[in-house]
């Protein structure tokens, strides 16, 4: 079953394998993988240089060079009016208050079911626009 309409989504994480899976994953769902990222660094860079902004961040969070909670804020900070969507995906559960206190709309327990992540990737598109305040 394909997604309507095609919901666009950047990968950060820094597992090779991981990465694959869920660029493969997500591709045979018929989501569009508009990029990958292997670590917070590069996820910004990449980030900001997008024409179109992807509807949906999938974050990891124990990357080299940056973590998941730091790109994210950068990305936050680096967005004019409305914050992307992040949903944060770690076998870290210690920093799951942080990264929702930050502002991303879900936090996704590793290890997870492929399943669970397209159903959240559905529940997250179908939240309107996050507009920043302050």
């Amino acid at each position: 079953m394909r997604c309507t309409p095609i919901i666009s989504i950047f990968i950060v994480e820094d597992d090779h394998s991981l990465r694959l899976l869920y660029e493969k994953a997500l591709k045979l769902k018929g989501y569009n993988v508009v990029g990958s990222a292997k670590d917070g660094d590069e996820a910004v860079n990449m980030y900001t240089r997008f024409s179109t902004k992807p509807d949906i961040i999938l974050m990891d969070h124990r990357m080299p060079i940056k973590n998941g909670i730091e790109a994210t804020k950068e990305i936050f900070q680096n967005s004019s009016d409305i914050k992307p969507k992040v949903i944060f995906i770690s076998a870290d559960r210690s920093i799951k208050e942080t990264a929702l206190s930050i502002g991303v709309i879900s936090f996704k327990n590793k290890p997870f079911s492929l399943d669970r992540l397209f159903s959240n990737i559905e529940k997250a598109a179908s939240i309107e626009k996050i507009e920043i305040h302050g």
